[in-house]
């Protein structure tokens, strides 16, 4: 069976959250997960690499992306490398949320 894309999806986070969009590519294999790109991406907290905040994705091993850097995650595991990014991205908001209303 061929490589299917089975997840293409962007959100919007609201300006009252604090702005930004959530994006997920997933593709799949025999109902195993080939390939990801996972990223938050907001120019207001970070301008440089096309405004990605924070990403995973394995297009050259599994790595994650945070404000320019990349580092390789120790994990190959899609569901744990989601929840970490889930957490990840809601932290990163979080902070700069706490930021913005000092």
């Amino acid at each position: 069976m061929a490589e299917t894309k089975i997840i293409d999806r962007s959100f919007m986070v609201s300006r009252k959250r604090g702005n930004g969009t959530l994006r997920y590519e997933v593709w799949q294999d025999n109902g195993v997960v080939t390939r990801y790109n996972l990223a938050y991406i907001n120019h207001l907290i970070f301008s440089g690499d096309n405004g990605r905040v924070i990403g995973y994705d394995n297009r050259h091993g599994h790595h994650r992306h945070f404000k320019g850097a990349v580092e390789l995650v120790d994990t190959t595991s899609f569901v744990e490398i989601e929840r970490c990014f889930e957490q990840e991205w809601a932290a990163v908001l979080e902070e700069y949320n706490a930021q913005r209303n000092r």
